[in-house]
């Protein structure tokens, strides 16, 4: 069984670290740590991933993970990093968004072994129950303003024009808060989140140790950004989400597939479980054969099968397939959109391809394929014209219905990755 720092300090996931920390992981066989995760959304993204490794690294290590699914601060919305204040949700919504999230995290954590099991709660449990009056005498008292303000998370909200509203002002006291209460409820000894969540995670050490006289601790993971500076998560498509129904396999997959080199070691430590041994074949592997992409292929299998399940991840793979040139067999209309969603696409009447159907060069030229039927027809002849993914046959050919893919689509492409889909409608 690895040391859980260790474990965590080889693979770069150690941002920042509360003094005597080790010395309690050395004197106690099960440490509680926590991490929180918001519910502004029915589904968490890539970016909760590096916080639910840690939590996975945890239990792995023989210590006892715990989740907070946010449904109390959840009406709030943590400010740190925001340049201006989340819509709030309504309780329906969060209770909602709640659900999915509990789904997502029972693929990594295990709330069912007998030695350190998982534990997933939810801090409205004591954060709704709590009346103000016990909250500012109990919690309020043991808070500075004047540090409060010194975080950069409030001086930058406030240096703005529409400052911050006393709401995220006081989400702080509410996460000092989560921490206590989880050291009473559970033993609690441990922290851990973003690096921007380091003076939040600091507030409640104190906090126990000002009420309890006990000590508690924090880690902090850095913060992902790329290696040319764009936040990590996003695509031109938007955020990458966990759900497939937000996010398919097939483009979760490609998401993780088409990592720079100057990304992909460090996403293969943070993301996957593999061996340090592993990762430094895989590495050996990039320097000696970067065209073979071994590493980004084995970073979005993990990745994927781990997310999803194995049978997302050969979906994804014949998704992957077909992209590249691959037989279309087997696939369903959502998938064939899916794949092809971002390639140009034109539309063309049931009728222009019924009975004989329509001259293959007139097709490329509705498809926009080509400029003119003679341009279309030197395409054909010098092969780099495929239908289907099936090498175009002579110029004189028609395409009529029996050629369409279910009756809806035919796929063309010219050379090796210039797609065009033609719809039937």
């Amino acid at each position: 069984m690895q040391n859980f720092l260790q474990e965590l300090e080889w693979r770069g996931l150690i941002h920042s670290k509360t003094a005597g920390v080790e010395e309690h992981f050395q004197s106690n066989k099960n440490v509680r740590g926590y991490i929180g995760f918001d519910p502004t959304a029915p589904s968490l993204h890539v970016g909760s991933l590096l916080p639910i490794m840690g939590l996975v690294h945890l239990q792995r290590c023989g210590h006892t993970p715990i989740a907070i699914a946010g449904g109390g601060t959840g009406m709030i919305g943590d400010p740190s990093g925001k340049t201006q204040e989340r819509k709030l949700l309504s309780l329906e919504e969060i209770e909602a968004n709640l659900e999915g999230i509990k789904k997502q995290l029972a693929k990594f954590l295990d709330f069912n072994t007998k030695e350190n099991p998982a534990t997933l709660v939810n801090n409205a449990d004591w954060l709704t129950k709590v009346t103000m009056m016990e909250f500012l005498r109990d919690i309020g008292k043991n808070f500075s303003v004047n540090e409060m303000l010194a975080k950069d998370s409030v001086k930058n909200r406030i240096e703005q024009e529409q400052g911050m509203s006393f709401t995220e002002f006081s989400y702080s006291l509410l996460q000092s808060y989560d921490f206590l209460e989880l050291y009473e409820r559970y033993g609690c000894t441990l922290q851990m989140g973003g690096s921007d969540q380091w003076g939040n995670i600091v507030a409640g050490k104190d906090l126990i140790r000002r009420k309890k006289g006990a000590e508690a601790h924090g880690v902090v993971f850095p913060l992902i950004t790329t290696s040319t500076g764009t936040k990590f998560g996003k695509t031109e498509s938007g955020t990458v989400w966990l759900d497939a129904g937000r996010t398919s396999p097939y483009r979760f997959y490609q998401f993780w597939y088409n990592t720079v080199d100057a990304d992909v070691m460090k996403y293969l430590k943070f993301f996957t479980l593999l061996a340090q041994e592993r990762i430094a074949e895989l590495e050996a592997s990039m320097q000696a054969a970067p065209e073979k992409r071994e590493a980004q292929t084995t970073l979005a299998r993990e990745v994927t099968r781990t997310v999803h399940d194995e049978t997302a991840l050969a979906q994804a793979l014949k998704a992957s397939k077909i992209f590249f040139g691959g037989e279309i067999t087997d696939v369903t209309d959502a998938e064939l959109v899916d794949i092809f969603s971002d390639v140009p696409s034109v539309e063309i009447s049931k009728a222009s391809l019924e009975g004989e159907g329509m001259p293959f060069a007139d097709l490329l030229v509705q498809a926009q394929m080509a400029k003119s039927k003679s341009d279309a027809r030197r395409a054909i002849e010098q092969g780099g014209i495929y239908v289907n993914n099936v090498r175009a046959p002579e110029a004189n050919k028609k395409i009529s219905m029996n050629e369409t893919i279910h009756g809806k689509f035919v796929l063309l492409r010219k050379g090796g990755k210039n797609y065009f889909m033609v719809k039937v409608v």
